[in-house]
C-alpha cells in the first residue's frame, strides 16, 4: 500500500478511505478523529468524534453537549480499529489532552501529531514518540531564525517588570486553552502566591484544568468597580489578545502590555500589536525542537502541514529523509 492510500488531504481535512474517517476535519463529516481542542482543529457537527476524554470535555465546554450526535473517549496508549482500520491516540504536549493519532492498515503506520511541543509544560501531558512510517507534522515555527528561550526566563522577565513597577498593571495577553493555564501554573512554580487576575472568558477552562488536578491557585475576577482603578495597582491580569486592544484593558492602572507568544520573538509583530513586555513562550516546538523529533523518529517519509513548509522539507531533502507539503487549510497560526 502507499502511504498516500492510508491517509491523504481532501478540501475537509486528512482523510482515511480504508475507514472512512477524517482527521481534524474543517467541515462536518460522518467520522472525525480530534487531536486537541483549539478551535481550527476541534470543529462542531461531526456525527461521531472519537477524541481523548479531555478534549471530548473541552469541546463540551466550548460548544456544549450537542456538538456531535455521538462522542467516543479514546483511551490514552491503546489501540483500537475505526472500520477496521487500527487507531491510537498518543499524547502531543500541546494543551491538556492534546493527542497524536496513529493510522495503521495492512503494516503502515502514519502518526498524525496534530500540533505539539517538545518543551516541559506543567498543564499538560508531556509528548511520546510514537514509531511510524509517516510523520505528520506542523510547521509553524519552521524557520531557523525560531529558537525559542527558556520559558524559566520568560517567566522571570514577567515578574521582575512586576517587581519593578508596583504602581502598574501587568495584562498578559494569553490564549483561553492551553497558554492561559500554563502561563498560571509556570507563574506559580516560580513562587508567586499573590491572586492572578483573569478575564471571564478565561474561566471555564481554567475551572476544568482544576478538576484535572491541575491547581491555578488563587484566581479573581478582573472585573472593576467604577473609581476603583488603582485597585490593581502592582497586579497581574491575563486575558485574551482580543481583549488587549477593547476598552476591558484601558480600564486598569497605567498597564503593561505584555503578549505571552512564540511570535514575539519577531519584534515587529510585537510592535504591531503594541506589546510593550513581549514574552517568547510557545505551545509549539521551534525549528531545533522539530529538527530534533524527525531525527529522534526517522520515519521514512515527513509529511509537512500548515506552517512553514518549505523550509522543513528543505532540510528534509537536504538530509536524504523523504518530504513534502500537504498544504491543508483551515488552520490558524495565532494560537500558538
Amino acid at each position: 500500500m502507499r502511504f498516500d492510500q492510508l491517509l491523504h488531504p481532501t478540501p475537509k481535512g486528512l482523510y482515511c478511505p480504508s475507514g472512512d474517517f477524517h482527521i481534524d476535519p474543517v467541515a462536518p463529516v460522518e467520522r472525525a478523529l480530534i487531536t486537541h481542542g483549539h478551535a481550527d482543529h476541534a470543529r462542531a457537527g461531526h456525527t461521531h468524534v472519537w477524541a481523548t476524554q479531555q478534549t471530548l470535555d473541552i469541546m463540551a465546554i466550548r460548544y456544549g453537549d450537542n456538538h456531535c450526535r455521538e462522542a467516543l473517549a479514546a483511551p490514552w496508549r491503546e489501540t483500537f480499529e475505526v472500520n477496521g482500520v487500527t487507531v491510537g491516540f498518543w499524547p502531543a504536549g500541546h494543551v491538556l489532552g492534546s493527542a497524536q493519532i496513529l493510522v495503521e492498515h495492512n503494516g503502515t503506520r502514519i502518526v498524525a501529531s496534530g500540533d505539539y511541543k517538545r518543551r516541559a509544560d506543567p498543564s499538560c501531558q508531556s509528548f511520546e514518540p510514537v514509531a511510524c512510517d509517516v510523520f505528520i507534522t506542523e510547521a509553524t515555527f519552521a524557520l531557523p531564525v525560531f529558537r525559542h528561550p527558556g520559558t524559566a526566563g520568560e517567566i522571570a522577565k514577567l515578574l521582575a517588570s512586576v517587581e519593578q513597577f508596583p504602581e502598574r498593571s501587568h495584562i498578559v495577553g494569553v490564549y483561553a486553552l492551553g497558554k492561559a493555564q500554563r502561563v498560571i501554573r509556570h507563574i506559580r512554580r516560580a513562587g508567586y502566591d499573590k491572586p492572578l487576575y483573569i478575564h471571564g472568558s478565561l474561566q471555564k477552562l481554567c475551572d476544568y484544568y482544576e478538576t484535572q488536578g491541575y491547581v491555578m491557585g488563587d484566581l479573581r475576577h478582573a472585573t472593576l468597580e467604577k473609581d476603583k482603578k488603582g485597585g490593581f495597582a502592582g497586579a497581574i491580569v491575563l486575558g485574551p489578545p482580543s481583549a488587549m486592544t477593547d476598552n476591558w484593558a484601558r480600564r486598569f492602572p497605567d498597564p503593561i502590555t505584555c503578549f505571552a507568544s512564540g511570535w514575539m520573538q519577531v519584534r515587529q509583530r510585537a510592535k504591531q500589536r503594541g506589546v510593550e513586555l513581549p514574552l517568547v513562550l510557545s505551545d509549539h516546538c521551534d525549528w531545533d525542537e522539530l529538527l530534533d523529533t524527525i531525527l529522534e523518529l526517522s520515519p521514512k517519509e515527513v509529511w509537512v502541514t500548515h506552517g512553514r513548509d518549505d523550509a522543513l522539507v528543505r532540510w528534509c531533502d537536504l538530509n536524504m529523509i523523504t518530504a513534502k507539503p500537504l498544504h491543508l487549510v483551515g488552520y490558524e497560526e495565532e494560537a500558538e
